[in-house]
Order: structure tokens, then sequence, then C-alpha cells
């Protein structure tokens, strides 16, 4: 039987919450113990370039940024262990938890930071040009600044990509919204991109491919699928807006969520979960805003709830 491991806080997953939590808790001498899950630094590990968060006046590549955030939680002696937790038992006092290579842990306090993952067409091109940096994305407020003035296609049919239609018709001289049948997005939203005079709306439309030139991307090859025809739009960015997983499966048992999967928090204006000692923070329960700035707000608050929390069991 493997030997139980006992510690004040376990931050499940890093990215800009969970590393912000691990400063916070470290300065607060919690002793965190990070697991930094699946993907270490989280989403922003795939954005190449990163202008909106405060503090880099020149951009910082997202890697950067979260290689610069470990390092600051490092400085106060966060222990960061790659791996991920794989399964949990909250149903007691202590929280118990176990990691990838067996560990079992027993944790006073958890902040859960485990994000949520983009949807993706799972196309070929579409994987190749997002891992180069070189035109996909799925966050048109993170990076639609780099298209300015320029044509644009977007996938989507739901209230989220009629938001992010609408804010990229605000700095590219054109967008391409590809609809595969019709919108599902509300009458409100639906309307609003419909009035956009520099929105096209293809109803009826998939996409067979994204084109470029084996670094960025040039354009997009799409089908009708009621009549088969084939044809190629041009575009230097394909956005893809079909919604987002959030990684809390593993919870589900005992924390409450939404009915897409998302954390519920038990009173606003806290990161509390529905279990004592259990706190949120990032992408996990936030499914509105999705900023790398929101996320490490939301980071610093579940330190210190979790640090309050412990003191009031002293």
């Amino acid at each position: 039987m493997s030997s139980i491991e006992k510690v004040h806080c376990l931050i499940i997953g890093s990215g800009p919450a969970g590393y912000t939590a691990a400063i916070y808790a470290a300065r607060a001498d919690m002793k965190p113990v990070m697991y930094q899950g699946l993907q270490p630094g989280g989403q922003l590990t795939t954005t190449n370039e990163v202008e909106n968060f405060p503090g880099y006046p020149n951009g910082i590549s997202g890697p950067e940024m979260m290689v610069e955030l470990e390092a600051q939680a490092k400085r106060f002696d966060t222990d960061i262990r790659f791996g991920f937790i794989e399964k949990v038992d909250f149903s007691g006092s202590i929280h118990k938890c176990w990691a990838d290579d067996g560990k079992e842990i027993h944790a006073e306090t958890v902040i859960i930071s485990t994000g949520a993952s983009a949807k993706y067409l799972g196309l070929e091109s579409e994987q190749k040009y997002l891992k180069l940096g070189g035109g996909v994305s799925a966050c048109a407020v993170c990076d639609g600044f780099f298209y300015r003035n320029q044509e644009v296609v977007i996938v989507g049919a739901g209230d989220s990509a009629c938001e992010e239609a609408h804010y990229l018709s605000k700095l590219c001289t054109k967008v391409t919204m590809l609809v595969r049948k019709n919108f599902r997005a509300s009458k409100i939203m639906a309307d609003r991109v419909k009035k956009t005079e520099n929105i096209e709306i293809l109803y009826n439309t998939e996409t067979l491919e994204v084109l470029g030139d084996g670094q960025l991307v040039n354009g997009v090859r799409v089908i009708n699928n009621k009549t088969n025809e084939e044809h190629e739009i041009s575009a230097t960015g394909f956005f893809v807006a079909i919604g987002h997983e959030p990684n809390t499966a593993i919870f589900k048992d005992y924390i409450e969520l939404d009915e897409t999967g998302y954390i519920k928090y038990a009173q606003p204006g806290t990161s509390k979960t529905n279990v004592q000692g259990v706190f949120v923070a990032g992408d996990a329960a936030d499914k509105t805003y999705r900023q790398a700035i929101t996320a490490a707000g939301t980071g610093c608050i579940a330190a210190l709830d979790a640090e309050r929390y412990l003191a009031a069991k002293e």
C-alpha cells in the first residue's frame, strides 16, 4: 500500500489561474502542491502572441508567459509536479486525491484550475496551422487584433460564434461565417450579425480544408452540404467557435456542475464550490470571459478563500 501524503493546499491544473493561486498560497505559507495537468501551462501554451495581459508592453508568447508564471510560483517554494490528478474523493472533510503515478494525497484545501479545452473540427490542416501559430484560433478576443484590415473565416452557429464574428467585424475588412445548417444562436445575436455589412453568412456550409503556404493560412476550402458544390474562400485567419469543454469530469460525483459541465459557484463573488474546502479558479467555472487576466484574478481569489478557510479551522 502506498504512503499517504498530507498537504495544506493542493492545486489541480496550471495556467494563469493555477499559477496565480500558487503564488498567493505560497506567500501565505500554505505550502501548495501543484499538479500541472495534461497540458502544463494550459491553453495559453497554444497561443503565439499575448498582447493584452498587463505588464508586457511589447507582448509575449503564451509559452514564455507560462514559463515566467511557473518560475514566479517556484520562487515562493510551490511544489510543482509534472503529472495529473486522475481521481478524487471529496465525501469527507479531508479531500482525497490520486495522481497518475499512484500517489494518494490528502488535502485540507483543493483549488481546481483544470480549465476548459476548445473544441476544434479535427481536420489535419486545421491542427497543422494551429500548432504552427499560423492563422487558426479558437479565441477572437485573444487573437483578432492580429488580423486587422484582413479577411477571416469563422465557423459556428451559436451565441458565442455570433459574438466573436461581430467582434471580428470591427477589426477585419470581411468576416465570412460558416454555418453548417442554421443558426442555433438567440434571435437577437443572429440578427446582429445578419445586419453587419462586412459579415457574409454561408448557410449549409462545412469546412473541408484550411489552406496555406505551409506556414500561414491563406484560404479555406468549403462545401455546400446540400448541393455538394465546393469553393475556396480567401482568408488569412480561421476562427473556430463551436464551443469549449470544461475539464471537470473527475469532479462530477462531488462538485455541482451546470448542464454543460462548468463548475458552479456555491456563493457568488467567491471561489467556493458546494464542497467545503474546495475552490475553483479559471475556465473550469468561467464560460463567459475565458481570458488569461480573468483566470489569474480568480486564482488570487481562490487562494485567499482557501487561506481564510484554513484560518477559520485553527
